[in-house]
């Protein structure tokens, strides 16, 4: 590529002719129990249209948005909003399902939180501006992987090689790779805002890394702010002109760029009301300070964007780099973008560029492949390949204060509204039970058994990863209906643990496991069952799904769902049909 996009390709639009990438390659849309591989049609093209339309269900969606439409006002739970204003949007096999815009783009005077008069404020729009801050790294890392697939650098090449005074103190052996998956070594973050401008981009390449390189994971700024100067180095351009040609513009992206001019500002949301620097309330000007004191393009921060422009960019992931017949990128490129180069620092999964499987705020979408990142600023990309699904939240959540709090309670609900939205078919039968957080599935006294009794179900979790106590689906059983105990189970199929579990829990395989297990009883008892699924207040995922419960005995079926369902009590748990 070098200093020009890759070549067009000329691709037919079978998405234009068919109306959705379901129609054109034959599957039925809306499932999250049949994960995809490999990536959608590189001729996918956004389109507008509902949930139903597809096959999801609008009422997670409908839901989610409620919640964080609220969010723009107190709530009993919150002193003042969690921010003045978002923007939401949902999109799955290229459909956007969902683009919806509350509260105000502009509404605080001050930094104490003081409201301007109702006539001054501005709504929200879904077209509105934000800074989306720390989703800039992407941008920045798209550029450093074009290099890489013209042959320009390579991953393993020193930083150093391509700027000689970035290889003192320590720095020589950093890669870019390492730039990209925040292993460098390098300290999380710096203040150049506080030092005069010419000393600013030399007290990064002066900077000496905290830790060996390779040997520690540090979410860092100076890692991005030093790949955005070598693709300044290697390019000859400056960072803004290589996004603009490379990314933005192949991909029509119009409302996104730095330092967005005069005429957008209406459409821009207001950031932070800055005292130091004495900047007032920033609205139109990169909310992040280092990026501000480079002049707004930095390769950390400074990119402005709408929600749709970013689904146009996520999209074009999507579809392996390609969209509207102009390929930005290899599919090379993109699957390590998708690829975990951290296994060595657990719980800080990590392609190029892109962060990977984080709960906190990819709730039910998060997948081993599922990429994204947040900006400080109050803003999410998440991008779920197995579904072919993206969501974007643009808030202006430091409008008017940091101080004012997280808004990845917002973050986690518009992922988790899409996730839930997706259909899991039974195992078998008509219909499983679903428990999208605490419930209880109890049977009917059973038996008494004639010889060991063994429960028998298949289970589709998406939970947590390990089970803890919380999000986690247990069995039970009683002879009196009082006292409980678990009954040890054993499951089988992909992500499945090995080995007798006291509870199930787990996400990422999206696929049904097949459970059983031995209850006590004595002789004579009447046994109940129930199923319980209970979750804490932090990373909950989709849920639950059971279905073809049984339970039998050495001569007998005790208990068949199929077939036996009114004799079942349910408490949070509903049938969804296929």
């Amino acid at each position: 590529m070098g200093k020009t996009v890759l070549a067009a390709v000329a691709l037919l639009s079978l998405t234009a002719l068919t109306g959705s990438s379901a129609a054109a390659t034959g599957r039925a849309a809306g499932h999250f129990d049949r994960p995809q591989d490999g990536f959608a049609p590189a001729e996918t093209l956004l389109q507008d249209g509902t949930p139903s339309g597809i096959g999801l269900d609008p009422e997670p969606i409908d839901d989610a948005w409620r919640k964080l439409a609220a969010w723009t006002e107190k709530t009993p739970d919150l002193e003042h909003p969690m921010y003045a204003g978002a923007v939401g949007l949902l999109a799955h096999d290229g459909v956007v399902v969902s683009r919806t815009a509350a509260g105000e783009q502009l509404r605080y005077a001050d930094g104490q939180g003081t409201e301007l008069p109702p006539q001054d404020r501005e709504p929200m729009r879904t077209d509105t501006i934000f800074d989306v801050a720390s989703i800039s790294k992407l941008f920045t890392s798209i550029t450093a992987l074009q290099l890489v697939d013209d042959g320009t650098i390579s991953l393993d090449d020193p930083v150093a090689e391509h700027l000689p005074e970035f290889g003192t103190n320590g720095k020589q052996d950093i890669t870019v790779e390492q730039l990209l998956t925040h292993t460098s070594g390098l300290q999380a973050e710096v203040k150049l805002w506080k030092l005069p401008p010419e000393q600013r981009v030399p007290s990064i390449m002066a900077l000496t890394p905290e830790h060996p390189p390779g040997t520690h994971y540090e979410y860092s700024d100076p890692n991005m702010i030093t790949l955005g100067l070598l693709v300044e180095r290697v390019t000859g351009h400056p960072l803004d002109q290589v996004v603009q040609q490379w990314i933005t513009e192949p991909l029509g992206m119009t409302d996104t760029g730095y330092n967005p001019p005069a005429s957008k500002l209406h459409r821009i949301a207001a950031t932070e009301f800055q005292s130091d620097p004495p900047r007032g309330m920033v609205r139109g000007q990169v909310h992040d300070e280092n990026a501000w004191a480079l002049g707004g393009v930095a390769g950390q921060a400074g990119v402005f964007s709408t929600a749709d422009d970013l689904a146009t960019l996520g999209q074009a992931l999507l579809n392996g780099g390609a969209y509207g017949g102009t390929r930005i990128l290899s599919e090379r490129a993109v699957e390590k973008m998708l690829t975990d180069y951290n296994t060595e620092f657990p719980g800080n999964a990590h392609g190029l560029g892109f962060e990977l499987d984080q709960r906190w705020y990819m709730a039910g979408l998060s997948a081993p492949r599922t990429a994204g990142h947040t900006g400080y600023t109050g803003t999410s990309l998440v991008i779920d390949p197995a579904s072919r699904s993206l969501a974007v939240l643009l808030t202006n959540r430091v409008h008017p204060s940091r101080e004012w709090g997280s808004n990845n309670r917002a973050r986690q609900e518009l992922a988790q509204g899409l996730a839930r939205a997706l259909a899991v078919f039974p195992r078998q039968g008509r219909d499983s039970f679903h428990a999208p957080r605490n419930a209880t599935l109890t049977t009917e006294p059973l038996g008494p058994p004639e010889g060991p009794l063994e429960v028998s179900f298949n289970a589709f979790v998406d939970t947590q990863r390990d089970a803890d106590g919380a999000d986690s689906l247990v069995v039970e059983s009683s002879t009196d209906g009082v006292n409980w105990r678990p009954v040890p189970l054993t499951a089988s199929g992909p992500g499945a643990p090995e080995g007798p579990q006291q509870a199930l829990a787990g996400y990422g395989h999206r696929s049904w496991w097949k459970v059983s297990g031995q209850v006590p009883s004595g002789p004579g008892d009447r046994v109940q069952l129930r199923w319980r699924y209970a979750v804490d207040d932090q990373y909950e995922g989709r849920g639950v799904n059971v279905d073809g419960l049984k339970a039998s005995d050495d001569h007998r079926t005790l208990l068949d769902s199929e077939r036996d369902s009114g004799r079942l009590q349910l408490q949070g748990w509903a049938p969804a049909p296929r």
